[in-house]
């Protein structure tokens, strides 16, 4: 998410810088992550610097290297999560290239394998993963209103208001909305 009055999005901002402490708690050079994650080199540096907002496919192919799921990532820039997150508090973060919305709505914790995540797809919205953040991750789909199509391990399932998709993912995934009002689910997320 960008403001273009102020310059870089205060989130954007301390995503960058811990971007750039991941790398180097890791000993990479740019070089060296742009081969581990497939992302360039050039685009890495942008993001790291905060002069680009990340899109939910770039982080994510960032969480697959460092092992951690985007909702870890993002709490890592967040102040340390409270046990009751008032709906005015919940972290909202925006892809706005692919028309994504997310809010955790339960921010992780350390102590706690599982995070609750509202998403919300624009219409025509088309979100391609090429890996898990984390191998055998499981997720709980659930759709709150609109219509949803989710694409895991070559299956593709329509899903309705009310219906609920539950899953392990271990290989690549889409979520497209081809739904003219867009689509709201609730994402129940579990580490291994």
């Amino acid at each position: 998410m960008r403001n273009d009055d102020d310059g870089a999005d205060p989130v954007d901002t301390r995503l960058g810088v811990r971007l750039a402490e991941l790398r180097a708690e890791h000993g990479w050079s740019l070089g060296e992550l742009a081969d581990r994650s497939g992302v360039s080199r050039s685009t890495l540096s942008r993001a790291e610097r905060a002069e680009i907002s990340p899109t939910a496919s770039l982080l994510n192919r960032l969480c697959a290297v460092y092992g951690r799921t985007m909702s870890q990532l993002l709490s890592e820039v967040e102040a340390e999560p409270a046990p009751v997150v008032r709906a005015a508090d919940q972290p909202l973060w925006q892809d706005q290239a692919s028309g994504f919305v997310r809010r955790s709505v339960s921010p992780p914790h350390s102590a706690l394998r599982g995070e609750l995540v509202e998403a919300r797809l624009s219409p025509g919205a088309d979100i391609a993963y090429d890996r898990p953040p984390v191998a055998g991750l499981e997720q709980h789909i659930w759709v709150l209103e609109g219509a949803l199509d989710v694409t895991a391990q070559d299956t593709e399932h329509h899903l309705g208001t009310g219906d609920c998709l539950r899953m392990r993912v271990w290989g690549p995934t889409r979520f497209r909305c081809d739904a003219p009002e867009g689509v709201r689910y609730l994402l129940a997320v579990v580490r291994p």
